[in-house]
């Protein structure tokens, strides 16, 4: 059996979200390391960043090693009236790290439900990325968002499409009301329909709250997708943790519908992102629809270290003098006690330990080293 004491974050997650998601009947899929570089030139909007590892292949051609993974999954389906493809994945990326903000072999784990979907499998994505967040931290909070809600409200509101809609979308995320305030003012917008723009940065928290303040300004039209997806999130486990936040936005270009983002206790960014990408699925030349979220495990380096510090339980110390046999055997001893064990010929300087063991002659046995 695996002892759980000798695994990295990163590892204890993917074996308690492996679990998960073969419950919720999600295949594993498995992929190659690389994929044709103009995949992903086409599609790097799609990308949390644009630098790519590339080579050439034998045949002269430009591959990429794969800095995502929804594009080659995306790409190898096909779409079959009435059938949903479920998939989990657990794979390694290659991208610039957000902690180390250098190229980085990064796992990764997430799943998609691609094919003919409907706001069943989209609650149950999103109920899904909860119960993953509550495995990897006991606080976490869910933000989503409905991109298609947001457009209808900012329509409805006589904002002009194109930029100005990129730029309000860009004000809303980044919770900015004052520059958001003075591109509707530049728009030509009434100063109704201004403020009623500009209240959506201050919009979020419990979804009922939400629902009920748009409501009041915008009317129920505006918000029925999203008061019917908050009464099937109510029968969830973690619905209380699953909040309504408008600033959570992703590039309309590639996502539509609701996106959401997920944070966890003792981690400074968002650990997860998902949604509904049927603009992508478009422009990859499927006519189905998407849903799906990522899981960025190198973030879970942030964690507090569970062992505090120390990397192992005993400290074995020997030198020629000992036979290896009765190395091997106090070794093996103290293991099955249960303690991890390091054998070394000294101390050594960078490394702590709980306890000290030494069998050179003289030695002496310590509690702790500092």
């Amino acid at each position: 059996m695996t002892d759980e004491k000798l695994l990295k974050n990163e590892e204890k997650a993917i074996f308690a979200l492996r679990g998960l998601y073969k419950k919720h009947g999600y295949l594993p899929y498995k992929m190659s390391k690389f994929e044709e570089y103009e995949l992903y030139i086409q599609n790097k909007d799609f990308l949390v960043s644009d630098r790519i590892i590339t080579f050439n292949d034998t045949n002269g051609k430009l591959m990429a090693l794969k800095p995502d993974v929804t594009l080659s999954i995306i790409k190898s389906g096909e779409d079959e009236k009435g059938f949903k493809q479920r998939v989990s994945y657990n794979e390694n990326v290659y991208r610039v790290s957000g902690s180390t903000h250098r190229f980085k072999e990064i796992m990764q784990t997430g799943v998609e439900c691609i094919g003919d979907i409907d706001v069943c499998d989209i609650c149950d994505v999103i109920s899904l990325a909860a119960q993953s967040l509550a495995l990897i931290s006991d606080t976490f909070v869910l933000e989503v968002s409905d991109l298609g809600a947001l457009a209808g409200i900012l329509k409805s509101c006589g904002a002009p499409e194109g930029k100005f809609t990129e730029e309000a979308l860009r004000f809303i995320s980044g919770k900015n009301a004052h520059d958001l305030r003075r591109l509707c003012e530049r728009g030509g917008l009434s100063a109704e329909n201004t403020e009623n723009i500009v209240s959506l940065v201050g919009t979020y928290g419990k979804r009922s709250e939400v629902i009920k303040t748009l409501k009041e300004r915008f009317g129920e039209d505006a918000v029925k997708d999203l008061e019917t997806l908050s009464e099937l999130l109510g029968k969830t486990e973690y619905e209380d943790r699953i909040n309504f936040d408008f600033s959570v936005v992703n590039d309309m270009s590639y996502y539509s519908g609701f996106v959401f983002r997920g944070y966890a206790g003792g981690i400074c960014d968002g650990i997860l992102s998902g949604g509904q990408y049927d603009s992508l699925m478009r422009r990859m030349g499927r006519s189905s629809g998407a849903v799906g979220f990522a899981i960025y495990l190198d973030l879970l380096e942030q964690l507090a270290d569970e062992k505090d510090g120390f990397d192992a339980d005993v400290l074995l110390v020997y030198d020629d003098s000992i036979d290896s046999a009765a190395v091997l055997a106090e070794s093996e001893r103290l293991i099955k006690e249960g303690f991890s064990v390091s054998a070394q010929k000294t101390v050594p300087a960078k490394m702590r330990f709980r306890r000290t063991v030494d069998m050179r002659a003289g030695g002496e046995r310590k509690d702790e080293n500092a």
